[in-house]
């Protein structure tokens, strides 16, 4: 008859399996953090020194698709001729300041100009609405909602 000794496992073969084990952990982590950065290192900047106030007409609002309210929403603005691209913020983050907009509705914003991906955007500040204030940053062009939401 066997005794339970002969089938332990020999210590060499636990110590590999826990070296594979943490291998796999620090490979997990050090591509979490590389999405992480990578997601930061995305986000669009705000420059003070483009920052400007502009008046137009609401064309669009685009919303991210249900699951990814943590892309941006943004706003087609007719200024003139032109229509402008604009940044607003976190979709989740719009819903949960209550305010929405529709087409033909007349706003006033600050926001800064700048290029991104080849792409001309404003990055909204400040959106007035009629009545209606939505600050999306602090004065120095920083979000006021939290990215990791």
């Amino acid at each position: 008859m066997r005794s339970l000794h002969e089938f332990r496992p020999s210590s060499d073969i636990c110590t590999t399996i826990v070296l594979v084990a943490c291998l796999v952990l620090v490979s997990i982590a050090r591509v979490s953090a590389q999405k992480t950065q990578a997601s930061a290192a995305s986000q669009p900047k705000y420059d003070l020194k483009t920052e400007a106030k502009l008046k137009g007409i609401v064309d669009e609002l685009k919303l991210p698709p249900k699951g990814f309210e943590k892309e941006a929403a943004h706003l087609l603005m007719k200024n003139g001729t032109d229509t402008l691209d604009v940044y607003l913020c976190p979709g989740a983050f719009l819903h949960d300041m209550g305010i929405s907009f529709s087409k033909g509705d007349e706003i006033a914003l600050t926001g800064s100009k700048i290029t991104q991906d080849g792409a001309d955007l404003i990055l909204a500040r400040e959106v007035v609405k009629g009545t209606e204030t939505l600050l999306l940053r602090d004065e120095k062009g920083n979000p006021v909602w939290n990215w990791r939401r």
